[in-house]
């Protein structure tokens, strides 16, 4: 079955697709995906059952047989490439007043779903915006946002991301963008992309992408590296293009400051002019960035300044990111959906300017380095030794193994003059230490990876 005949049934669908059995609530497209440790071809019966209209199947699973007695079973040679081969193909024929729709494509080490936000919020203050929902970021993520646009949809912001070197050419290849935006590049999944100059060439997909379409690149210009790959792949100087395709933004650039943050003004506030003031809930002088990306998309798209700072002043963070909240004994800033080496300094240097008579840090391990693992907890112990905190608890095996390459104990450090430091083997063991201290008065940052689960430690304080 061709592509075109499955986008016939996908619009007879309503439009309606899905790939959780458990989820069906009628009329759906079901595709039944495979993974290492499930696969939907188990499911497909049931999902019709359920209610599903139509699923999508591999030709080669023991359900497939059955499509020949049962037309509501497609089957096709690869689930997951046919419902990226839908999502593009939805994407190419939806059009905004007879115009191809806008795209806007995103990612980066860290920022990135934060900033899509935050665009998400400018934008709709005069357009219908389809945009990624959580994290949903991947090769299956992507076309998934994009087949939840829809005739009301009149510009798509998709978030991206990558662990491994050709990621992002496959999902851009999906989205056909024509505006993108690399948030920053950093330390993170090393030990997919093997290198920091790993890193750099996977993200800078998008660039390679939007400089062969002559299509438009928001780029920090305050940042060196960007603007090193910007530089590479000749997207402001190129001889063959009559004009640049970079949208030039950043907090220099526009000769804006962040103040200092105090127990008053604990957020994130930017000062543009000598009466403009932008005050956020974004905990960390790190989401300047950010902000600033989402003002220059606004702006671009003909959003006012004014507006587009309203509309970020009223954004409340989720999702563990960037949150301040208040229990009734501690204030903690939970940023404990992800972690790296980038993330975790910028966390550390932004808490180390926060007033309060009692610090502390939990943090997890920061998972998918590779070889530079144990170099890289290392060098997160000793910032956090030379931190001035009064408690700092280090949560995984990373961790441990750092620390004892350091000669410290890791089954629970001596305290020194200044800091007391600890070691958990897990989230759940920190948090039963937690429970035992009742910790009172302190202001605590939370960090690590997702797999370190430290949001466990938040009932606990």
């Amino acid at each position: 079955m061709s592509i075109q005949q499955i986008y016939t049934i996908f619009k007879s669908c309503g439009g309606v697709v899905t790939t959780d059995s458990r989820a069906i609530k009628g009329g759906e497209l079901f595709f039944a995906l495979k993974g290492e440790n499930f696969d939907g071809n188990e499911y497909a019966l049931k999902a019709l059952e359920a209610g599903a209209a139509y699923a999508v199947v591999n030709r080669d699973s023991s359900v497939a047989a059955l499509a020949g007695e049962n037309p509501r079973l497609i089957p096709v040679e690869d689930t997951l490439k046919t419902l990226q081969e839908l999502a593009r193909w939805h994407r190419s024929m939806t059009f905004v007043d007879g115009k191809p729709l806008t795209v806007i494509a995103l990612t980066g080490t860290n920022g990135k779903t934060t900033t899509k936000e935050l665009i998400r919020e400018v934008l709709s203050v005069k357009y219908r915006v389809t945009a990624t929902e959580g994290n949903l970021n991947n090769s299956i993520g992507v076309p998934l946002t994009l087949l939840k646009i829809n005739s009301e949809t009149q510009i798509a912001v998709v978030e991206m991301g990558a662990s491994h070197p050709g990621d992002i050419k496959e999902l851009v290849d999906i989205a056909l963008p024509n505006f993108g935006l690399i948030t920053n590049v950093g330390k993170a999944h090393l030990l997919g992309f093997g290198s920091f100059e790993g890193v750099k060439r996977t993200k800078g997909e998008l660039y390679d992408y939007l400089r062969r379409t002559s299509d438009k690149v928001f780029l920090n210009v305050d940042n060196p590296h960007l603007c090193a790959m910007a530089s590479e792949r000749n997207l402001q100087n190129d001889p063959e293009r009559p004009y640049s395709l970079v949208l030039p933004y950043g907090l220099e650039y526009s000769g804006a400051s962040v103040l200092p943050s105090d127990p008053e003004h604990p957020y994130l506030r930017i000062r543009f002019s000598q009466d403009t003031t932008l005050t956020t809930s974004l905990i960390g002088s790190y989401n300047a960035d950010n902000v600033m990306a989402a003002i220059a998309v606004g702006t671009h798209f003909g959003i006012s300044f004014e507006d587009a700072c309203a509309a970020i002043a009223a954004y409340i963070p989720s999702n563990n990111r960037s949150q301040m909240t208040s229990t009734q004994r501690n204030t903690l800033i939970v940023d404990a959906y992800n972690a790296n080496p980038t993330s975790v300094d910028a966390a550390l240097a932004n808490f180390a300017n926060v007033k309060a008579p009692q610090k502390i840090v939990l943090l997890g391990d920061m998972l998918e380095l590779g070889e530079d693992s144990l170099q890289e907890h290392m060098s997160v112990v000793t910032k956090v030794q030379e931190s001035g905190l009064d408690l700092a608890c280090l949560v995984g095996e990373e961790f441990g193994k750092a620390l004892k390459e350091l000669g410290l104990s890791a089954s629970g450090c001596p305290d020194t003059a200044k800091l007391s430091l600890k070691w958990f083997p897990d989230s759940q063991a920190l948090a039963d230490w937690l429970d035992d201290r009742k910790i009172t008065g302190a202001t605590v940052l939370i960090k690590g990876s997702r797999g370190t689960r430290m949001e466990k430690t938040i009932p606990s304080l």
